[in-house]
């Protein structure tokens, strides 16, 4: 700010002026602040070398409790001034849940300045309408939802968020026992340094700015497009053969404030993964990014709006982030692919732009992890989103995964380390409660301005699933470094691809510090769970029952199964759990071969498994097959059985349960060995 000059004070005004001004997110925050988070994170959780690191009871964990006119209010937040809450999402679980007090005191008054019923506050109107008070998705019921308030709440002095409900006990931290309330809470918020002014939250202020307040709600749910009227366009238009690329430049100052385009190709999925978008700002090669992910979309042509990012399923892709440069501007478009892309409706809109010291330049990063493992319990692992070093701000990001179990897949939490912090200021309660649903629902939602699902099939079985957020008052600033690492954390043990974008500004100088990912782009995407796991017989003529394709099953759930002691080939066995009697499970594999051959079966044996039958094209292979007993993996001989080159189809029928089951039993098989 220019010496003489008085800043202005952070308030409602200043705080929704800046939400919606795309420009003041490329330029470094003036008053700085940091971004913290305080949420109900299991508190197992204290080091990465430590027992509980990756552990998830992220639910019920306060502070401490209040006593207040006798009145038991379970404290959530509690920091010092100059601040301002700037992001508040909430889920829960339980009879009578959310209807608990939330009560919002501020700068020490003893009286809330907000309170009411938690569902009220964060997306039932009582602060503020959508989509600055919004529970998603809309599709699923309001009790299964996320409840994100992104209103800003700014305060002088300090600020203390509690939760007054019958359904909490003081001990029973964690919802252990059953009755007890689940609540699941994340509050970002800013601290400014001591000398920085803030009018505080209040009825009055509220009032003051309700012209404004509507205004902006009308901004962001109409998106907040119009460009002005003097910029200047490049074309982007390109034909690219497989590993071709074009450059297009910009030699002047200038800002791109509108990106777009529309990919043509016979695959028209791998051509959204397999097309970079690179953009260098003056000489700094700062985005590298696959063209559907840079978008919000993945490889699958979605609809999908945000504040920063548009798409329809015609094609057309749009970009709303400011990218300013000082000098030049090179934008580079490749084909990584094997296959022709035509590249239309192209364009760079670019706009005049005053270079100052508060000015970075935007970055992007893209990486997947191919056929990762993802593990529950302490088996899970960090994976990491951004490495950054440097001064700025970090932004938003997004996932594009595609599950191959029948396991929700998102328990983990993330965790971002600001500047060095030995342990992360942000620290989650699950991936679906950072990008602001809950409940792991797949259900889409698109038109939040900082959220969204354009697709979520993949949420519980083997399909295809895209989140994203975007931050604005919650950007995170940085003045070294930024680490965000999130926890890959299923619900079962499978193998997926799982592929982070990352968004940031950083001052000329900063550092992305991972590598791109070649390979990462020139994989061949995933449409089916055939192309994570082969359901074909290996060079040794064995085929692991988790690569099986499940064709249908009347009862029961089949899903694939880890066990801790259990040697299973490949650690997972095919799992049909409740079978009933008479009922048939359908599985099929693949075969370059055919012929005669001896089979033999690695089945799981236990307790509560059943009697079956068993049917390899027809033909049964196995008959009363008893697999009652102690647990156990038991190599079965069928005798010779014929196999058919291409699709074989395999029948499994529960013929009686097992001893002491009364309605239902289980069926486990490790692996098929033919020879």
């Amino acid at each position: 700010m220019p010496a003489g000059l008085a800043r202005p004070a952070v308030s409602i005004e200043s705080l929704l002026l800046e939400m919606t001004n795309r420009d003041e997110r490329a330029r470094f925050p003036e008053p700085a602040f940091t971004c913290k988070q305080s949420s109900s994170y299991d508190r197992e959780s204290v080091a990465p070398d430590k027992p509980g690191w990756f552990a998830n009871r992220d639910r019920s964990m306060f502070l401490r409790v209040a006593n207040n006119n006798g009145r038991r209010e379970f404290v959530m937040m509690d920091t010092e001034g100059p601040g301002a809450i700037v992001r508040f999402w909430m889920t829960f679980s339980g009879k009578d849940s959310g209807r608990g007090t939330l009560r919002i005191y501020i700068d020490g008054e003893p009286v809330p300045a907000i309170e009411g019923a938690a569902f009220d506050i964060l997306s039932g109107g009582l602060v503020t309408g959508a989509p600055l008070a919004a529970s998603v998705p809309e599709a699923t019921l309001y009790q299964r939802r996320g409840h994100n308030l992104y209103f800003p709440i700014p305060y002088a002095k300090h600020c203390k968020i509690t939760y007054e409900s019958q359904g909490l006990s003081e001990d029973d931290y964690g919802a252990k026992k059953p009755g007890t309330e689940a609540v699941y809470y994340n509050i970002n918020y800013r601290t400014y340094a001591p000398s920085v002014e803030v009018v505080s939250y209040s009825t009055a202020e509220m009032q003051k700015n309700k012209d404004l307040v509507a205004a902006t709600l009308k901004q962001l749910a109409d998106g907040g497009r119009a460009l002005p009227a003097k910029s200047s366009v490049l074309r982007l238009d390109a034909d690219l053969q497989p590993g071709e690329s074009r450059i297009f430049e910009a030699n002047h100052a200038g800002a791109i404030q509108h990106l777009a385009m529309r990919l043509q190709a016979e695959n028209k999925e791998q051509a959204l993964r397999s097309t970079v978008l690179e953009i260098a700002f003056d000489g700094e090669k700062t985005v590298w990014v696959p063209v559907g992910d840079f978008f919000g979309i993945g490889y699958k042509q979605l609809y999908t709006n945000t504040w920063y990012t548009t798409a329809s399923e015609d094609g057309i892709m749009q970009s709303y982030w400011i990218m300013p440069f000082a000098k030049k501007c090179t934008i580079t478009l490749s084909n990584l692919g094997g296959q022709p892309v035509r590249i239309v409706d192209a364009s760079a809109s670019i706009k005049d732009w005053n270079w100052d010291d508060r000015s970075m330049h935007f970055g992007a990063g893209w990486r997947q992890y191919t056929r990762i493992q993802a593990n529950p319990n302490d088996q899970a692992s960090d994976i990491n989103f951004a490495r950054l070093k440097g001064k700025g701000v970090y932004v938003g990001d997004g996932i594009v995964l595609f599950n191959t179990n029948y396991r929700w897949w998102g328990e983990g939490d993330e965790k971002i380390y600001v500047d060095g912090e030995p342990f992360p200021s942000h620290f989650g309660t699950g991936t679906e409660d950072y990008y602001g649903y809950a409940w792991c629902r797949p259900e889409t939602f698109t038109d939040h301005p900082f959220v969204a699902q354009p697709l979520g099939t993949g949420n519980f079985t083997p399909r295809y699933t895209v989140n994203a957020r975007v931050r604005a008052l919650d950007g995170i600033p940085f003045e070294r470094s930024l680490h965000f690492d999130m926890e890959l954390w299923s619900g079962g043990h499978t193998r997926i691809n799982y592929a982070p974008v990352a968004f940031w500004y950083m001052v000329p100088g900063g550092e992305n510090l991972a590598e791109r990912d070649l390979a990462g782009v020139r994989e061949p995407v995933a449409l089916d769970r055939t192309d994570i796991y082969s359901p074909a017989l290996d060079e040794k003529l064995g085929v692991e029952a988790e690569n099986l394709i499940w064709v249908s099953t009347p009862s029961g759930v089949v899903s694939y199964q880890a066990h801790d002691t259990l040697p299973w080939s490949g650690g997972m066995q095919l799992f049909w759990k409740d079978a009933e009697v008479g009922n048939r499970a359908f599985f099929s594999f693949n075969s370059n071969v055919e012929g005669r051959f001896t089979l033999t079966g690695l089945f799981t044996t236990a307790s509560d498994y059943g009697v079956f039958d068993i049917y390899l094209n027809g033909k049964k292979i196995f008959s009363k097959l008893d697999l009652g007993g102690e647990l156990d993996i038991k190599p079965i001989k069928a005798g010779a059985v014929n196999i058919l080159k291409g699709a074989n189809l395999l029948e499994v029928e529960l013929v009686r349960h097992a001893k002491g089951a009364a309605k239902k039993s289980h069926f486990g098989i490790d692996k098929l060995i033919f020879e």
